[in-house]
């Protein structure tokens, strides 16, 4: 079995390095708790500018994608680095154009301050490359690849408060709360959460109004008591507790992890014009990458440094939270990412290959990656 820690993989060391990771997604957030390097100038009324920054390579040669089927036929490798360069950057300038500062100011800047401080955008390129997959055109699911961002944003900054897991460091910054106060950060949340879904309703073009009334019904039921809150509920309701089990800790982590990561590729799928089968092959695939994801989230906890992650490290062992590591130990965990990870692309079988190679990289990049 291989293990999870490849970083002699150039993609993964070399897209761990870049700036996606850190302020090139967030170059100008507003005028409060710019980081070194980043501009903060802004002025009432205005948006930032375009994102300026570098994110370095990601794929090698092994892991392209070629094109065409005869060996005589020039072979064309799908880069993921390109593709992700150009979907977070695409996304970048959408979020900054959405959420730009004004009246009340001290709000607007919050919710910038977390909103386009980088992170690595996997949803809204999962919510994306699920929409070209099914035929879609980028700009149809812009929108709510947004919206998802916005979501997720939310949920960190509420996740991060005292009242919860009280973090005081996230994507390399100070937490919202931190830099905010704790008011003013959760109604920073609450309005990401409330815009996200008004960005749907109001900005989705090209698409029926009934597709986008499904896409807001599973948005909506991904982020509830039915999804995120559930899972949220339960994390924290057994949180040191010795009787924690691996159906619980799946619970756990399928609301309050895959849950989301589902909607944004169910959610390109719809909004990008996919069949009821496609789209139920599309939720399959997400749900795999989405316990993928926070079953290697649960890795690096144990395995990275506060530094490498750009968050506490060690936080879940702490305050004795239930793990895949805990609860399979280290190595189980790894070979349990791995079948995940095989099980989410597998689902991608009937696809074209080349239309579906960046999630195919996504869910690989998903698997292999260091923070």
């Amino acid at each position: 079995m291989r293990s999870m820690n490849l970083v002699d993989r150039p993609w993964v060391r070399d897209f761990n390095q870049s700036s996606l990771f850190g302020c090139a997604l967030g170059m100008s957030y507003g005028p409060i708790g710019a980081g070194p390097g980043c501009t903060s100038s802004v002025r009432v009324g205005t948006k930032t500018p375009h994102l300026r920054g570098a994110v370095f390579a990601i794929v090698t040669k092994e892991d392209s994608v070629k094109e065409g089927k005869g060996p005589t036929q020039k072979e064309t490798p799908f880069s993921f680095k390109d593709y992700m360069i150009q979907k977070a950057s695409s996304v970048h300038k959408a979020l900054d154009e959405a959420v730009y500062v004004k009246s009340p100011i001290k709000i607007h800047e919050a919710m910038r301050y977390s909103l386009l401080a980088g992170g690595k955008r996997v949803r809204p390129a999962l919510c994306l490359a699920a929409c070209e997959l099914v035929g879609g055109d980028e700009s149809n699911a812009m929108p709510a690849a947004c919206a998802v961002e916005m979501i997720h944003t939310m949920s960190l900054i509420h996740d991060d408060l005292p009242c919860m897991d009280n973090d005081d460091l996230r994507r390399g910054k100070p937490t919202n709360h931190k830099v905010f106060g704790e008011d003013v950060a959760v109604l920073a949340g609450d309005s990401l959460l409330a815009f996200a879904f008004e960005h749907i309703a109001t900005a989705t073009s090209g698409v029926s109004s009934s597709r986008i009334v499904a896409a807001v019904g599973e948005l909506a039921k991904s982020i509830g008591a039915e999804g995120l809150v559930a899972g949220q509920v339960v994390d924290i309701s057994s949180t040191g507790q010795s009787d924690v089990g691996l159906e619980q800790l799946e619970f756990i982590h399928i609301h309050k992890t895959a849950a989301l990561l589902e909607a944004a590729v169910v959610l390109g799928a719809l909004l990008g014009g996919g069949s009821d089968e496609e789209v139920e092959k599309l939720r399959k695939y997400a749900r795999q990458v989405g316990l993928l994801f926070q079953v290697v989230d649960d890795i690096l906890d144990v395995t990275k440094s506060s530094q490498e992650l750009g968050k506490t490290a060690g936080k879940d062992l702490v305050t004795d939270k239930a793990t895949y590591p805990k609860l399979m130990g280290l190595e189980k965990s790894m070979e349990f990412a791995e079948n995940l990870n095989k099980e989410a692309k597998e689902q991608l079988s009937g696809f074209d290959l080349e239309k579906a190679a960046p999630l195919i990289a996504l869910a690989d990049y998903i698997a292999y990656r260091q923070n």
